[in-house]
């Protein structure tokens, strides 16, 4: 098998966790687009996130590695179609989760579409409450993008 028959394409939708959510972002794409590919600057604006290092560019293949609720987290890039799409997931504290992101320009504004499937032990043990926090947690994100990339500073 090659590297491409095990990299996801999307989301698991089979997956006993998944969480989709969409803003609308008052910021052109390429502005919306740039911070949330600037890993290394997540923890600046998206409180959450107590650390974030990319290991090089953001690009197919490259990873990248962060902590959030105590969690470390090592990500890969599953696919970059900028600035449209980024996918990327792994495997932390026996969660596999997959994480889709899609930016859609409208004239001066984004549309921001954040789909994510979560599985594994951990989540068929506690499926409700996991749904919960994921949802909070991508909610917290996209509000955190929506007011930085609407901030004038």
């Amino acid at each position: 098998m090659t590297h491409s028959e095990h990299t996801p394409s999307g989301i698991d939708e089979t997956a006993p966790v998944i969480s989709r959510h969409s803003t609308r972002i008052a910021a052109p794409i390429e502005r919306v687009w740039q911070l949330h590919i600037d890993v290394d600057a997540w923890p600046r604006w998206q409180t959450d996130i107590e650390s974030a290092q990319a290991d090089g560019p953001v690009t197919p293949g490259s990873t990248f590695h962060w902590t959030t609720a105590g969690m470390s987290i090592g990500s890969t890039v599953y696919a970059v179609e900028a600035p449209g799409r980024i996918l990327w997931g792994g495997t932390a504290h026996g969660i596999t989760a997959i994480h889709e992101w899609r930016f859609e320009a409208h004239g001066d504004e984004t549309q921001v579409h954040n789909e994510e499937s979560w599985s594994g032990d951990p989540v068929d043990a506690d499926t409700e409450n996991l749904r919960k926090a994921l949802g909070q947690s991508l909610d917290s994100w996209l509000e955190r993008l929506r007011r930085t990339a609407e901030d004038p500073a």
